[in-house]
């Protein structure tokens, strides 16, 4: 009994100690860890993070009824008819008749309104939007208003593409949306703020560009209506492709 009495004490304190060290250890590791995520996790996540993609666009409104105008429109009178002489009392001859000058008619002109009033058409039916890529390129600054078109990206440039996506049905869009699958390192979708409603013949001219490109030939799609808000009478032509072969390290 004694034996067990002193034994116990000793062990509790060996206990204690290696507890100790254990604590400490884990207070070392977990503080060198901080440090370590504070210097290196950022610039990790830095670089799996989403592409920075820059967008510019011009309405393109429909174009209006055109004038037609009709010049030197000319109205000939006719020639005056001849009249038989009253046969002389005096005389039983016949008198010659006298030569006719025939008068130019007055010269007008004339405008004329093609497509009738200029009162907005009555909207029926259903809209179409139809996309068409229109080149591709990069841009030499991070500004859209900086494209330079080639189907070949330098290394390094910010890869960009030109679209228009147009109204060719018979009724307003009402808001709309579309997405741009570019070829990034995260393989990034980008769907687009609402966008203005489309009259029938109205169109926008975008210009999208985008950086951490993936090398090698890359395909970029573009889709109209992305989130299905408008009901169309034809989505097949929603979606336009174009390849580029990006420059690489």
């Amino acid at each position: 009994m004694n034996t067990l009495s002193t034994e116990t004490p000793s062990r509790r304190a060996a206990v204690a100690a290696f507890a100790l060290v254990g604590f400490i250890t884990v207070l070392g590791a977990g503080m060198w860890l901080a440090v370590y995520s504070a210097r290196y996790v950022p610039v990790a996540v830095s670089r799996l993070g989403a592409a920075a993609v820059s967008l510019g666009s011009i309405f393109v409104p429909a174009t209006p009824p055109g004038l037609s105008v009709v010049p030197n429109a000319t109205t000939t009178l006719p020639f005056p008819a001849t009249t038989k002489s009253a046969k002389a009392t005096s005389t039983p001859k016949t008198a010659a008749p006298q030569p006719v000058t025939p008068s130019a008619g007055k010269e007008t002109s004339s405008v004329t309104q093609i497509g009738g009033t200029t009162a907005a058409p009555s909207l029926t039916g259903l809209p179409d939007l139809a996309t068409t890529i229109t080149a591709t390129g990069y841009l030499a600054t991070s500004s859209a208003t900086s494209f330079i078109a080639t189907s070949t990206i330098p290394k390094g440039a910010r890869p960009a593409v030109r679209f228009t996506i147009k109204n060719i049905g018979t009724n307003a869009t009402g808001a709309w949306n579309f997405s741009a699958k570019i070829p990034t390192a995260t393989n990034y979708l980008y769907f687009s703020p609402t966008q203005q409603s489309l009259n029938p013949g109205d169109s926008v001219d975008y210009t999208l560009g985008f950086d951490q490109a993936l090398p090698g030939n890359q395909t970029i799609t573009i889709t109209a209506n992305a989130s299905n808000a408008v009901k169309e009478s034809d989505q097949s032509n929603d979606t336009a492709t174009a390849t580029v072969t990006i420059v690489g390290a």
